[in-house]
């Protein structure tokens, strides 16, 4: 379908851009705030107690923050070692990827399923943003390529496998694991038959590994909650966490309670699929339609060209998560690896099929998709924040060409569906990771003012804030967490550091106070853009200011 030296090429480029992205400043808020949760694990040498800023946190298990903890050990504190292990199992979800596309279709869908994977926006992005979802997603398809395994061939080695994965995937975010590797593996036993899986001692075995898996996750929580009933955990006591993770984790999502509320919109996901999945996304839409009509074509009866796993469990998790009333466009993330199988199958069942029409009309939607791609290319290094040196605009330059041979270039209609959605990617990726973010964070002032503090090598253990309010980056880069200090208490001190928004300042500037050195930089919510923001014109208009002041 696509040749090998093809293929590796595109493998070897997409590594590049993740790696490219390693090296990019931790966004606010999840990232920096998870990185820092991990880096007191790692400094304090506690593996058991997880905070979030001044309050324990319950919310989500320890697997995410034990392996960013493990490799700040063996790499050092660096934002690029705390998103190696999001990276490695991303790697380890592509492979997963093309491990079930093979099995159920065959070799040329798995390794379009890990292309389309890979190349996802919501997959790239969620290596350079590292949260839970990337650690989840990865283990999560692991976890159901194995167990599929094991009912097609009885394998004992896939079982424990799949066992293994699922019990990591659920200590890394809880019961969403469970319910996405559950809902795979019943639509597969429904649709081929194949009950009599269920029904053998290997079964034991897998629930024996999946509880030793777990066993470390549910130990600490056991000492940092249920061995503490005294403690206020979102204003309740007598919070167990083992029976959170086990009962209350979702509920408390699909309700509200607990969590909060950020959507009732019930089409939240559908019109998020729409930017997550790109640059494929008009093909998995078309995959997804194209297989139902054959299952009802079919009448639902077992066939074996054809599986129900990706479109029933695609289908039941859109159904559930819809009406949870806290919703975010990474929740996404843990289902992509099985559209990415779905939307490789439709491709290649098209190819082998010879159905030129419909490649011929996909051809042009992704033609569409990459103009798209190149508008916010050059409006991005043109307009947003344009670049500084020539030889930048040369080599875009020179690259826009090169996808343009591509374009022009006379191949197969589905080699040119793959090759340019794979550009697409690469292109929109690559300006991201090494020119857009860094310039956007540099209106992040929490990470900007920890480049300051290491310039003028001001001792951070004299840093503090007036508020509890969160400043993951500044707390990350400066490698400790700031402690809070009350303004009442500055008339008893002097050679403090304080670290301030604008309405701080102005509040210390009526107090009386005064200090003899300042440092100012702009600040932004870099992960809620603005048309504004985006607009050079009008950007300093979104602008506050963060202070780190001397008082003597």
């Amino acid at each position: 379908m696509i040749s090998n030296g093809r293929y590796w090429f595109f493998i070897i480029l997409i590594v590049l851009v993740y790696i490219a992205g390693t090296f990019v400043t931790l966004m606010e808020n999840d990232s920096a705030q998870f990185a820092v949760m991990a880096m007191r694990m790692y400094q304090e040498n506690d593996f058991i107690n997880l905070f979030k800023g001044s309050e324990e946190y319950l919310d989500k298990p320890h697997m995410h923050y034990w392996l960013a903890a493990l490799s700040y050990k063996l790499f050092g504190l660096h934002d690029w070692a705390y998103r190696i292990p999001g990276i490695l199992v991303t790697l380890l979800g592509a492979y997963s990827c093309f491990g079930l596309g093979r099995l159920l279709y065959n070799l040329d869908t798995g390794k379009l399923a890990a292309l389309v994977f890979m190349t996802s926006q919501t997959i790239m992005l969620s290596v350079i943003d590292v949260r839970t979802d990337a650690v989840l997603t990865g283990f999560t398809i692991f976890a159901i390529w194995q167990l599929v395994t094991y009912i097609e061939n009885r394998s004992t080695i896939a079982i424990i496998l799949g066992a293994l994965g699922a019990g990591l995937a659920f200590s890394t975010k809880g019961q969403i694991a469970l319910l996405v590797i559950g809902i795979a593996v019943l639509c597969h036993l429904a649709y081929t038959r194949k009950w009599t899986a269920l029904f053998h001692w290997k079964l034991l075995v897998a629930l024996l590994v999946f509880s030793l898996a777990i066993a470390p996750m549910l130990y600490a929580y056991y000492l940092q909650f249920d061995m503490h009933p005294e403690k206020i955990i979102r204003g309740r006591g007598d919070r167990s966490g083992i029976f959170f993770i086990f009962w209350e984790q979702s509920f408390e999502r699909l309700s509200g309670e607990g969590m909060g509320t950020n959507s009732g919109d019930y089409f939240f996901f559908f019109h998020t699929f729409l930017w997550v999945f790109l640059p494929w996304t008009v093909l998995g839409l078309a995959a997804f339609a194209s297989r139902i009509r054959t299952l009802f074509r079919l009448k639902f009866a077992y066939d074996t060209k054809y599986e129900f796993l990706t479109l029933g469990t695609i289908t039941l998790f859109f159904l559930i998560a819809s009406f949870s009333q806290f919703k975010l466009p990474h929740y996404l993330n843990i289902i992509i690896p099985l559209f990415s199988v779905l939307t490789a199958a439709y491709i290649n069942g098209l190819y082998v099929a010879n159905r030129m029409k419909p490649l011929k009309v996909l051809l042009g939607f992704q033609y569409f998709i990459l103009g798209i791609v190149f508008v916010a290319t050059l409006f991005i290094c043109f307009f947003v924040f344009p670049f500084a040196h020539i030889y930048a605009s040369i080599l875009l330059v020179a690259l826009l060409l090169i996808i343009t041979y591509f374009c022009l270039k006379r191949e197969a209609y589905y080699l040119r569906i793959i090759t340019l959605s794979v550009y697409s990617s690469l292109l929109l990726n690559a300006v991201l990771n090494l020119h857009f973010y860094p310039n956007l964070l540099t209106y992040q002032a929490g990470s900007e003012m920890g480049e300051v503090v290491r310039e003028e090598q001001i001792p951070v253990d004299n840093i503090y804030k007036l508020d509890d309010f969160h400043t993951w980056s500044f707390d990350f880069y400066n490698q400790k967490p700031l402690g809070v200090f009350s303004s009442q208490n500055l008339k008893q001190e002097d050679n403090v550091w304080l670290y301030v928004s604008d309405a701080e300042i102005r509040q210390l500037r009526d107090q009386g106070f005064d200090w003899d050195r300042q440092y100012t930089r702009p600040h932004f919510r870099i992960t809620r853009l603005s048309t504004k923001f985006l607009n050079p014109a009008t950007r300093k208009r979104t602008l506050d200011n963060m202070h780190l002041i001397h008082i003597y």
